[in-house]
């Protein structure tokens, strides 16, 4: 019985390799899309742009290996003493101060500075002199620390002395970020194919944004007195039947996303578009809108909602953006990763600005989410993710200070404009709902949930 099993699976393999054979033959692009190549050093380096640097991890059971790539010069290797576990356990414990769910400010975890410290001393510190230098850093990384964005990862040991203004004391931490933008990638391989794209044709027209979709007829709404910080979180109300289908009740009564209206807004008056005809509010922010728009003709596109993956609703089994529900319809408001890889892009950054719409686990291939991949293969040279739920906030105040400063200076590449407006929030303080106290956002929680993924140029 066994070796009659082995030999069925052995069958099996051979028809799943032949049939990925034909597939890559017959449809190349999306081959490389889900499972992408190994680059050599020499493609890497010869896709670098002045200025920058690649920085590779592989993460396996008992060892990390680290390569450096910088544009000129000796490429750096090392192997760290930190396995599959340690990483994982260390990542766990930052994201409990980046990821804690609905709390008060004043419950809000301390940022575990030595542990963060601990990922950069072992992994970065050993190539640290190869990365000299460089503008702008591109991270590729497994497993766990896909999950983790460098730019909180601090270049020197820190101590955080409590100051008079709540978490005021992380402003003098040595972050990552005040060294080098970050940009971060699912594989070295997808670096070199975005850098083989075209220049996007300069008649596009500037932005096209969709935000506070409506769900239902009556959405759920924030508490108009609230004593915790106002995150996007997802917060899904399960159907009393596990079976229902996805269109019924719960996705009626997804709960609306604060500011998203106003960031979208924003992000359109920073870049000179026309509200009333690039801007998708409320019953407007349907996925028919999203593919009558002719996305083709836009250089950035912005999607301030939430992102589901499968298992979120009954029936879902990929993943989706959720848009608004048109009345009297069947059809879902959901725009499914299938429809997301129909569309025809000419962008140069689309925005995900959602819950966890980074926060893929796995392999390389694996660092963004199938929303991401969607995206790229559609035709986006970059992608602006989120690794945790945003405080709405501090996260319209970033986005909105991101798109201001690429829109005013013609030459500031995507990395730069992120890793301004990250130090700028930094800088920045809220007021807490519960004492009416202020605070600041220096904690990286408020500053750090974004990420760069793709092309981190003009």
């Amino acid at each position: 019985v066994i070796s009659e099993m082995r030999e069925r699976i052995a069958a099996a393999d051979q028809e799943r390799r032949s049939l990925f054979a034909a597939l890559e033959k017959r449809f190349p692009a999306y081959t490389n899309l889900i499972s992408p190549r190994p680059a050599t050093v020499e493609q890497a380096r010869a896709t670098l742009r002045e200025g920058e640097a690649l920085l590779s991890v592989l993460v396996t059971d008992d060892r990390s290996y680290v390569w450096a790539v910088p544009k000129h010069g000796a490429v750096g290797f090392h192997a760290a003493n930190l396995g599959e576990a340690e990483v994982g356990s260390i990542v766990a414990n930052l994201r409990k101060a980046l990821d804690p769910g609905r709390v008060a400010v004043e419950s809000l975890p301390d940022f575990d500075l030595a542990a963060a410290h601990r990922l950069y001393a072992g992994l970065i510190k050993p190539v640290e002199s190869v990365l000299n230098g460089a503008r702008t850093l591109i991270v590729v990384a497994n497993g766990a620390l896909a999950q983790l964005p460098f730019t909180v990862l601090p270049t020197e040991p820190a101590t955080a002395t409590p100051q008079a203004l709540r978490f005021e004391h992380y402003k003098n931490v040595p972050w990552l970020i005040k060294e080098a933008a970050l940009v971060q990638l699912p594989a070295v391989n997808t670096l070199v194919t975005l850098r083989t794209l075209p220049q996007g044709n300069p008649a596009r027209l500037p932005f096209a944004g969709f935000g506070d979709p409506q769900f239902g007829r009556e959405m759920p709404q924030a508490p108009a007195t609230q004593l915790t910080l106002r995150m996007r979180n997802l917060d899904i109300p399960r159907p009393e039947e596990a079976k229902a289908p996805v269109d019924w009740i719960p996705y009626a009564r997804l709960a609306s996303l604060p500011d998203t209206r106003e960031e979208i807004l924003a992000i359109a008056d920073a870049l000179k578009a026309d509200a009333r005809t690039d801007v998708f509010l409320g019953p407007a922010a349907t996925k028919q809108n999203v593919k009558s728009a002719d996305l083709s003709r836009r250089r950035i596109i912005a999607f301030a909602t939430h992102g589901l993956i499968p298992g979120d609703f009954p029936d879902l089994d990929q993943p989706a953006l959720a848009l608004a529900a048109l009345d009297g319809r069947s059809e879902t408001g959901l725009l499914t990763l299938e429809e997301i890889l129909q569309l025809k892009l000419d962008a140069d950054w689309v925005v995900l600005s959602a819950c966890n719409t980074a926060a893929g686990k796995g392999a390389g291939a694996e660092a963004i989410s199938g929303l991401g991949r969607g995206f790229f293969y559609a035709g986006s040279r970059s992608l602006l993710v989120t690794h945790w739920p945003v405080e709405t906030v501090s996260a319209r105040m970033l986005v909105t200070n991101l798109f201001e400063r690429y829109a005013r200076e013609p030459t500031i590449t995507r990395a730069e404009s992120l890793r301004q407006a990250s130090l700028a929030v930094m800088e920045e303080s809220g007021t807490d709902p519960a004492t009416n106290k202020p605070f600041s956002y220096a904690h990286p929680i408020f500053w750090a949930p974004y990420a760069l993924v793709g092309d981190g140029g003009r």
